[in-house]
């Protein structure tokens, strides 16, 4: 890695870090803030979570192109404004189609930032340095999140509106921030769709349905976000209380408790992942979370104390974070390298869209699944994470042996004595 694209790496994780914290401050009480707070009812709430899924929908398939061919830094900073304006608006809203407006143009600027700064991760890194610097990256957004909602949640007041207004005015003060920040980030010259080769320009979306490895690593990443991520708050939340009895204070600990085994375990984790086939740690990702929902299980259908109940629900939510710190640096660098030369955003944003499909998806299914019918939801997610050991194996037969061993790639060029060949190139 050059200066410049060390340089250009710190501002990008100084990008991630305010940028989580920023989301961090409001996303854990929009649903307080709309519904009590505005008084617009729980209708208008649950509608404003859901634009926040249906705008991400919207422009992710339009942003993958934008980053092509523009360059992942304006993009992001396109969205970045996008974002400040629909989180002061929001904070100002007090009709229900104003806060639809104003969550609907949060909701797109979140998701485009998604792939624009993966990509620029993938332009300033090597493939020496990727997955330490994805690792990373992971780190940063949720030591993020965590310290804004800390700070968020004893800022406001539930009998203040202004309370909400100056988070959401904090929010939107943090991506503009953000703004100069990228701003100065000098990015290393990168192929473009028009500088690629004719056949990477024509086609891209056919070429990428034409790879197989990626249609089977977004197929893998459906059900990844789907019984994992698409849980947290929704499914496995309205489990835990109402079949566990866990206490809305332990659901809280529980939360903590996967953020801090992120937050401790993440780059212990990488030392770990960096010298092992890629699909066989995703596999080993599904037997971890198959043995997380074991002990949830245990936890709302087991029949032992209440401490007992609640040690076991604590312990799904860390071994859920074990399982993310080891995607982390495995899962996002295998889409960097899937990608044809140039096509690096098309490709982050396919992906960010397969997550936002199944972040959309899991808590409509999960939420009434774990709230009544608790046995057939341990047992419908258990089986969803052996799935998700079977599809990496599956996968790792799609892979070349760099793409599932990338160290390979690197020690032949040591051994050669010559240069490394460009991301994708046998994609």
């Amino acid at each position: 890695m050059t200066r410049a694209m060390g340089a250009a790496m710190r501002r990008i994780h100084v990008g991630n870090a305010l940028s989580a914290f920023g989301l961090g401050f409001t996303v854990p009480y929009l649903y307080v803030y709309v519904a009590q707070v505005r008084g617009l009812g729980a209708m208008t709430a649950g509608l404003v979570l859901a634009v926040f899924a249906v705008a991400a929908l919207v422009v992710l398939p339009f942003a993958g192109r934008a980053i092509v061919r523009r360059g992942p830094l304006p993009v992001l900073l396109a969205a970045l404004v996008t974002a400040a304006v629909g989180a002061l608006s929001l904070g100002l809203a007090g009709r229900a189609t104003t806060v639809l407006l104003a969550a609907a143009a949060l909701g797109a600027g979140q998701a485009v930032m998604q792939p624009a700064l993966a990509t620029m991760i993938v332009d300033c890194s090597t493939t020496d340095t990727r997955s330490r610097a994805f690792a990373m990256q992971f780190f940063l957004q949720n030591l993020g999140l965590g310290v804004g909602g800390l700070i968020g949640g004893h800022l406001v007041d539930t009998t203040r509106v202004d309370s909400f207004t100056l988070l959401f005015a904090i929010e939107a003060a943090m991506f503009l921030l953000l703004v100069g920040v990228m701003a100065t980030v000098r990015m290393p010259r990168s192929p473009r769709i028009d500088q690629a080769p004719a056949g990477s320009a024509k086609g891209s979306w056919k070429q990428l349905l034409g790879n197989r490895a990626m249609v089977q690593l977004c197929v893998l990443g459906f059900v990844l976000f789907f019984a994992c991520y698409g849980q947290f708050e929704s499914g496995l939340s309205a489990y835990g209380v109402e079949a566990a009895g866990i206490s809305t204070s332990a659901l809280g600990t529980a939360l903590a408790a996967n953020t801090l085994m992120i937050v401790v375990a993440q780059f212990a984790v990488l030392k770990f992942v960096e010298r092992r086939r890629r699909s066989r740690v995703i596999a080993a990702v599904g037997l971890i979370w198959a043995v997380a929902w074991v002990a949830a299980g245990y936890a709302g259908l087991g029949h032992g104390s209440r401490e007992m109940a609640t040690a076991a629900f604590v312990s799904t939510y860390a071994l859920f974070g074990l399982g993310e710190a080891m995607l982390s640096p495995t899962v996002a660098p295998l889409v960097a390298d899937l990608a044809p030369s140039g096509l690096a955003g098309q490709y982050n944003s396919v992906f960010a869209l397969v997550k936002q499909l199944a972040l959309a998806v899991g808590p409509a299914v999960g939420g009434p699944l774990g709230a009544s019918l608790h046995a057939p939801y341990i047992v419908t997610f258990l089986l969803f994470s052996l799935a998700i050991s079977v599809l990496a194996v599956r996968l790792g037969r799609q892979l070349t042996a760099v793409q599932d061993q990338p160290w390979l790639g690197r020690s032949r060029v040591v051994a050669r004595g010559g240069a490394a060949e460009p991301v994708g190139a046998e994609a």
